[in-house]
């Protein structure tokens, strides 16, 4: 049976998977004005999910710009 690891974090699409998730989570709020309920909380529960990761993207970003210039 095949072991399966993860994915190794590749810098370089920091900014398109930023791009994606800030749009995912917009669409997910317009989503938001015609859902009812279970549907409702699940969209916001995972919209506070993108938030966390927004911010750790931004983060990632900026640290990455900033050892960047460092020459690290």
């Amino acid at each position: 049976m095949a072991k399966n690891y993860p994915k190794p974090n590749d810098p370089a699409d920091n900014v398109e998977r930023l791009n994606k998730t800030i749009g995912n989570m917009e669409a997910a709020e317009e989503a938001m004005y015609f859902a009812e309920g279970k549907e409702r909380s699940q969209i916001q529960a995972k919209n506070e999910r993108r938030a966390e990761s927004i911010s750790d993207l931004k983060d990632e970003i900026a640290a990455e710009n900033k050892s960047r210039h460092k020459k690290f």
